[in-house]
């Protein structure tokens, strides 16, 4: 949830990221991870972005992750070969503080072969940074601030000066979403209005999300209890297929 909310802020305001991480305000479109492989890549919270001359590569990173240097290696490779005179940008952006030396990692390096990638760690980044610039508000929790409470009401008024609706709604679900890393609910939630971050496409993402999760747990218990697939689709409304995976996933 907190890798795919980042995901998508930085899809719907990326001038801000362009400007934060590459020093200048370009409107970048979002770039297809299945362009750049005949080969299937798994699963990924990131995003791609590009403008006429560059590829801006983030990946959101809530833990370490033992595999992050092949991967920033890999996609290099596969922006590359499609893109081969496009310079690239890279920067795998951590979310959450951790001790671990795996947030440290900037290189992939194999035999010859050696790459280098940018890392933010963001609870070593000035709130300043991200309390300038709308899209880059939901962050500011995250940062170096001494004193998170008010470093996120300080967000929460920004976000009540945001003109757009959509945007401030938008802006204020993020806030709320990531602020969960490190604070509690029921602070979040006396400086963020329900009503407005009900409006936001992340609000309605997740809700969704819970929804269809509910109804796949509710297919597994009747096919513990035996009740045959055929009953299971007409009870949850869920195809056949969607039926017989989750006996398959529950079987192994």
């Amino acid at each position: 949830m907190f890798d795919n909310t980042c995901k998508f802020i930085a899809e719907m305001y990326s001038p801000d990221f362009a400007t934060w991480l590459l020093g200048e305000p370009i409107t970048l479109t979002k770039l297809s991870p299945t362009e750049l492989s005949l080969e299937p890549i798994r699963a990924d919270a990131l995003i791609l972005l590009q403008s006429d001359e560059v590829v801006l590569h983030i990946k959101f990173q809530t833990k370490p992750d033992d595999d992050m240097p092949f991967r920033m290696a890999d996609y290099r490779l596969r922006v590359y070969r499609r893109f081969p005179k496009k310079r690239m940008h890279q920067v795998v952006i951590y979310l959450d503080k951790t001790e671990s030396e795996k947030v440290y990692q900037t290189t992939f390096i194999a035999g010859s072969l050696q790459h280098e990638f940018s890392v933010i760690r963001l609870w070593e980044q000035p709130p300043e940074v991200f309390l300038a610039a709308p899209g880059l508000l939901p962050f500011a929790v995250l940062s170096a601030t001494e004193n998170k409470v008010a470093t996120l009401q300080q967000s929460s008024a920004a976000v009540d000066k945001i003109a757009d609706r959509r945007k401030q709604s938008n802006i204020a679900a993020a806030s709320a979403i990531l602020a969960g890393l490190v604070l509690e609910q029921e602070v979040i939630r006396r400086l963020f209005r329900k009503d407005i971050m009900r409006e936001s496409v992340i609000y309605q993402s997740i809700r969704t999300e819970g929804i269809e999760e509910g109804v796949r747990q509710v297919a597994v218990n009747l096919l513990k209890e035996k009740m045959p697939i055929e009953m299971v689709v007409k009870v949850t409304e869920l195809t056949i297929e969607q039926v017989q995976s989750l006996l398959i996933k529950d079987v192994e």
